[in-house]
């Protein structure tokens, strides 16, 4: 008990100095890309987000969790503009064709995205990569005549290298492009409405918008978008559905939540490795009860030896033959005669004789008052050997 005690209070000590420790160090920086509109860390959208009516003025903003299918089709959005930030969409071919047809009756849709999945390069022949081999810093600028084309905008932390491998120019106008002469912005006419693609996401997150040059090429880059009065802004191809969300899952996200959960799980898991070794006393073997059956059958042998009752001995041991018979062969023991004989002597395999001999003796047992030692032994002599052969032939 004193163990426990001490492992206890060392545990408790342990974990004291350590929350201490962690509540008074600096918060460390999250730079994990996000672009949810609830996150203020640096790839977060939460400024954007705040200030969108700064760049779409009088605009109602619609904030949906679903895919674009669902989102056009189950709530019915005939007319808006239609804004995706994230790292990754992925669009399926229902999707697609939804949001082409939405498109075509005279919207806007604006997708900021590092990868744009496999339907969008089927159908559009989009397909992206980073500036890998430049070690230098990549600028990004606006190519749209109605803006101003010789302003480079600086960015760092890699937020402006993306750009389109790949880009069918004989649907897409050029809007964009870095110091390396790579395409980074295209408008695509579809219809009455317009499809814009941008290859640098990061540069619209928080990080990216709280510098001037962040802030400058946002406002400019969604100058060009449509100003409607609706503005749907998707949150599904950054956080996912909202029924997705499961408590653990909000847990986990927090930092600090986080690291309670994981203190809390690996001590409770060192307690119950501690407490798994042996506390109690050892438990007593107690011995089985002895096997009293060939004391018991000693007994009652030295019995009817005592009494001498020859005749009740062999008629029980005829009766347990009889009885084998019956369960073994199948056969019917109320007539002991020849057809009986000749029955069990081809179902046992055995000499017509000598089942002759035992029936004969169980007829002559059954008739009779005494039986003297002699034919007693006889009698069970025979039934011996019938039993011995039986088991030999796998009976």
């Amino acid at each position: 008990m004193k163990s426990l005690k001490l492992y206890l209070a060392v545990l408790s000590c342990s974990m004291l100095v350590y929350l201490i420790a962690q509540y008074n160090r600096p918060k460390p920086i999250d730079w994990t890309e996000t672009m949810n509109i609830n996150d203020k860390i640096p790839f977060g959208t939460y400024v954007l987000y705040n200030r969108i009516n700064d760049i779409f003025p009088g605009a109602k903003t619609l904030t949906f969790r679903e895919p674009v299918y669902n989102v056009i089709n189950d709530h019915d959005i005939k007319h808006g503009t239609y804004i995706i930030i994230c790292h990754t969409i992925n669009l399926n071919e229902y999707d697609y064709a939804k949001l082409k047809t939405y498109i075509k009756a005279g919207n806007d849709v604006f997708i900021a995205a590092e990868y744009f999945g496999d339907q969008l390069a089927k159908e559009l022949g989009v397909e992206t990569q980073v500036e890998f081999a430049n070690k230098k810093l990549v600028s990004i600028k606006l190519n749209n005549k109605y803006l101003d084309t010789t302003k480079l905008y600086y960015s760092n932390k890699g937020i402006g290298d993306a750009y389109f491998k790949k880009l069918d120019t004989a649907k897409f106008t050029v809007l964009g492009s870095n110091t390396e002469h790579h395409t980074n912005f295209a408008k695509c006419t579809i219809g009455k409405g317009h499809l814009y693609i941008n290859a640098n996401p990061l540069m619209f997150t928080n990080f990216g918008m709280l510098s001037s040059a962040g802030s400058g090429y946002v406002s400019q880059a969604l100058s060009v978008v449509k100003n409607d009065s609706n503005l749907i802004w998707d949150q599904y191809y950054t956080v996912g559905r909202s029924d997705d969300e499961s408590s653990m899952r909000v847990f986990l996200r927090n930092t600090n939540l986080r690291r309670a959960f994981y203190i809390a799980f690996f001590g409770l898991l060192v307690f119950i490795i501690y407490e798994a070794k042996r506390r109690q006393r050892i438990i007593p073997v107690i011995e089985p009860l002895p096997n009293s059956t060939v004391e018991f059958v000693s007994v009652v042998g030295q019995v009817y030896y005592e009494q001498r009752d020859n005749a009740n001995i062999a008629r029980k041991k005829a009766t347990y033959l009889l009885e084998y018979l019956r369960d073994n062969y199948r056969l019917k023991t109320n007539s002991l005669d020849e057809e009986f004989i000749s029955t069990l002597s081809q179902k046992t395999s055995t000499d017509v004789q000598f089942i002759t001999d035992i029936i004969n003796t169980i007829n002559f047992i059954n008739n009779s008052e005494t039986i003297t030692d002699m034919e007693l032994i006889r009698f069970n002599k025979l039934i011996e050997k019938f039993y011995s052969q039986n088991r030999y032939n796998g009976k």
